[in-house]
């Protein structure tokens, strides 16, 4: 490597999900839809929940709402390019526009893993201390539990994008991925990455084992309060409170670890690839789904706020005719 020209190149190539042209347009057409989706659905929950008073004052809707903010941040960092590389001649992305896309794709995954925790906190006091539930997890606790998240994020993001700026590059400018990460990064570069390697996976699996523990425990306690509810309509009653939650903290944390908790390989591209589309596009996607399709009060939001929507244009009409 001492023979190669160690450089700052003044952009990146990206190789993106396939080259075939055919494939290129099919996969154009659902991820564009998948983003729409993604959009809508997380832009409903944020609105509902700001629009209706009753379920901005509850604990559980509250940081849903920050999750569905955070998820279109979090699609919003790959996606667009994503779409770009595939409609394209040009895959290139500058080398300022790499890190950005990578610090603000760390800051929405961060914030994503931490709000999972407080909802599991939320969850775990709910079910374990409903007769304490009104005081444990008042407006002023909830704010810090969401806005911490951001905070910490917002730092921990700058951190590992200063770390992957430092890295140098000597012969290839191909990043094997549809997106700035620091793992394909650190594949491509000609500097001596154990050190870097190391910081990232002791520092991430801090990131990532805190949120997961607090999760894990908060759910053994969860469990262990409901087995001891006699009805069978009480334990039902109690799980399904949790099932929507648990199902999105399967779904983003299975694929976070295969990508970025396993030894570096430099031909696990295109698995690591499939496991990033999972978390990148298809859990943001499902994640309103998961927490609205049987929920009652994200129903009666809706109803409400069509209610006061036709209420405001009826009034309007009538003052135009006035």
């Amino acid at each position: 490597m001492g023979q190669w020209n160690e450089t700052s190149p003044s952009e990146f190539i990206l190789l993106g999900i396939t080259t075939r042209p055919e494939l290129q347009c099919f996969f154009s057409v659902l991820f564009f839809s998948t983003y729409l989706l993604t959009l809508l659905g997380n832009l409903l929950i944020v609105l509902l929940v700001y629009w209706d008073p009753s379920l901005f004052h509850t604990p559980m809707y509250f940081f849903l709402s920050n999750l569905s903010l955070a998820d279109i941040g979090f699609t919003s960092a790959t996606i667009p390019k994503m779409l770009q590389t595939l409609l394209s001649e040009s895959t290139a992305i500058s080398y300022s526009g790499c890190f950005t896309q990578m610090y603000f794709f760390f800051a929405f995954a961060n914030t994503d893993n931490f709000l999972l925790a407080s909802m599991a906190y939320d969850r775990y006091v709910a079910i374990c201390h409903p007769l304490h539930y009104a005081t444990l997890m008042n407006h002023k606790r909830c704010l810090l539990m969401a806005g911490i998240p951001w905070l910490v994020s917002i730092v921990l993001s700058l951190m590992y994008t200063v770390l992957a700026s430092r890295l140098s590059f000597c012969v290839t400018r191909e990043i094997p991925h549809f997106f700035c990460d620091i793992q394909p990064l650190m594949r491509i570069s000609c500097s001596d990455t154990k050190l870097l390697q190391t910081l990232v996976m002791s520092e991430g699996l801090i990131d990532v084992s805190i949120p997961f523990l607090l999760i894990v425990i908060s759910y053994v306690c969860i469990f262990y309060a409901v087995l001891r509810v006699p009805s069978a309509a009480g334990k039902l009653k109690a799980f399904s409170t949790c099932g929507s939650h648990l199902t999105v903290v399967i779904l983003f944390y299975s694929t976070l670890i295969w990508v970025y908790f396993q030894p570096p390989s430099r031909n696990a591209g295109r698995k690591d690839t499939v496991a990033a589309i999972m978390y990148t596009v298809v859990t943001p996607m499902l994640n309103p789904f998961i927490y609205t399709l049987r929920n009652n009060e994200i129903k009666g939001a809706v109803r409400r706020v069509m209610s006061r929507m036709k209420k405001t244009l009826s009034e309007a009409e009538g003052q135009m005719l006035h």
